[in-house]
């Protein structure tokens, strides 16, 4: 029998592993951004208040996760196992050789993180440095990038030009002749890119705190 600490935990872990805080997957899901919020988990009478259905199907669905992932996520005993994947510094990531002309993992040179499995055989991790992307990533943070994963408005990706400039940013607007990104870091800058200036762009599934 699942308890009401379990499933909320895997909905904080499903976050997580999106790179979001709860109230984060609520809005990326298109609910109230309060609907995961600590606060709404106990009715005022003390009563343990249950995620519906509706919003967990959504979660799952804006985060590209199945429902079996999620099962995971509850059952700390039914952890996949892990798999290496590919780990490269942030810096490392603009220099050639270590990518394809569609953002895969190639070359040598790479080192390995140990990481539950994933549905994406191509993903690999890219270590953060310095202070550039907080709060979100900060200086040694980790995170997993997918490069076959759908990118949907509000996701964050990983974004190289082929100036050889890699970016971490979150998908603002994407047309047929640009795409539209803002700043994980207020203290930067938006960008607005002409289409023909990417080589690729992959999908941040998880980041490490």
């Amino acid at each position: 029998m699942l308890t009401h600490l379990q499933v909320w935990t895997a909905l904080d872990r499903l976050a997580q592993r999106a790179g979001l805080s709860p109230s984060g997957l609520a809005k990326k899901a298109g609910l109230d951004p309060t609907t995961f919020n600590k606060s709404k988990r106990i009715t005022p009478e003390g009563r343990a208040r249950w995620p519906s259905t509706e919003s967990v199907a959504k979660s799952l669905a804006a985060t590209g996760t199945s429902m079996e992932t999620f099962v995971q996520l509850i059952d700390d005993t039914a952890r996949p196992t892990a798999q290496g994947i590919p780990l490269i510094g942030f810096a490392q990531a603009g220099v050639g050789g270590y990518f394809d002309d569609a953002g895969f993992p190639v070359g040598k040179g790479w080192d390995e993180v140990a990481f539950p499995a994933i549905a994406d055989e191509n993903a690999y991790a890219l270590r953060i440095y310095g202070d550039s992307m907080e709060p979100a990533y900060r200086d040694g943070a980790v995170i997993v990038v997918s490069p076959a994963a759908t990118i949907r408005k509000g996701d964050r990706i990983v974004l190289k030009t082929k100036d050889g400039e890699v970016m971490v940013k979150e998908l603002k607007r994407r047309t047929s002749k640009s795409v539209e990104l803002r700043s994980i870091n207020p203290a930067h800058k938006d960008r607005t890119l002409p289409l023909r200036d990417v080589m690729w762009m992959g999908r941040v599934l998880w980041a490490s705190q």
